[in-house]
């Protein structure tokens, strides 16, 4: 009589938001097929949901053919204006192609949980999507502000899930599973999403170094009380106030960089979405983390899906060789 097969070792994947640098996504799930793991969860926010949405639904083949064959020419025709609305393009074209890809799947008949993260502007929550069609719930969790006009739905007006989780982790706790990977798609030069120093000199910055929770409704009704759970185990408060600011000197020698308004947008929604991050993350942290610099591409660089996927493996790689707890 032989042996059973080994079990391979359970995966939970939480998938973050960052544009282009997105397509780093599938060379991390590239990474984690070749070690032998099986991904038996995913949850995504704007980009992190597209990919990880596709890879639930085994379309993800058929987008990575697409994208990787696309050149910056390519990028633009997909690129609708929207000449009336609150987004500079509609994103038709490109919801049309995934719709096909998709085939009508709904997220409920998917074989692995998934569940895509979006933000209501109104109200200012966080919104889960767990059912309903596929497509819809990638097409509200990618509405960057600004950029990709937001969708009405139900009486909520959504976008881009990164303003409230970029890094949905704690959207995984329903599933079972050996060790939960989180892939962040803006770290710096220095590692991490840790807070970058000043890049204006003889301005002296206050750097807080632990926020509040801020104050906004939750789509998951348990979610206050996973955080809570977590911050008590690690011997915190969820009503600790402020510590005292920490005055980080100017920099001698540096210079503003030259920045386009696009740039300013993507940097404000970084800054915002980093110090989100880090305090989710405190409360309810990945078994480890994959962090992909931000300045990697451009957030609208869609024609680099090569060169990004490539990096995405290499830096999963790493990651993965040098984690302590990896499943052998």
């Amino acid at each position: 009589m032989t042996d059973p097969a080994p079990r391979r070792p359970r995966i939970a994947l939480a998938l973050g938001s960052g544009g282009a640098r997105g397509y780093a996504h599938i060379g991390v799930l590239d990474e984690i097929e070749d070690r032998g793991w099986d991904v038996v969860g995913v949850s995504g926010t704007s980009m992190g949901a597209l990919v990880g949405g596709l890879h639930a639904a085994g379309g993800l083949p058929a987008y990575r053919e697409w994208v990787e064959s696309m050149t910056r020419r390519d990028v633009l025709r997909m690129m609708d204006p929207a000449f009336k609305g609150a987004g500079a393009m509609r994103a038709d074209r490109i919801m049309r192609r995934l719709d096909e890809i998709l085939d009508g799947r709904r997220i409920e008949d998917l074989p692995i949980p998934f569940t895509a993260v979006a933000t209501d502007l109104l109200s200012q929550s966080e919104v889960w999507f767990t059912e309903g069609p596929l497509v819809d719930a990638i097409r509200a969790s990618i509405a960057i502000p600004t950029v990709i006009t937001p969708v009405r739905r139900d009486g909520r007006l959504l976008a881009d899930g990164g303003l409230l989780n970029p890094v949905p982790v704690i959207a995984l706790t329903p599933v079972h599973a050996d060790a939960i990977i989180a892939v962040n798609l803006a770290g710096n030069a220095r590692g991490g999403n840790a807070a970058g120093p000043p890049v204006e000199p003889g301005v002296p910055l206050v750097r807080l170094p632990r926020l509040r929770l801020p104050a906004f409704h939750i789509a998951e009704p348990r979610l206050m009380g996973m955080i809570t759970h977590r911050l008590r185990a690690r011997g915190e408060s969820e009503d600790d106030a402020l510590g005292e600011p920490e005055i980080v000197p100017p920099l001698e020698g540096s210079a503003p960089p030259e920045v386009s308004t696009l740039d300013v947008i993507d940097r404000s929604l970084q800054t915002l979405q980093n110090t989100v991050q880090r305090y989710r993350l405190a409360g309810y942290p990945p078994d480890v983390m994959v962090d992909v610099p931000a300045d990697a591409c451009g957030t609208l660089d869609f024609h680099r899906a090569t060169e990004m996927i490539e990096l995405g493996r290499a830096l999963a790689r790493d990651a993965f060789d040098d984690w302590e707890g990896a499943p052998a």
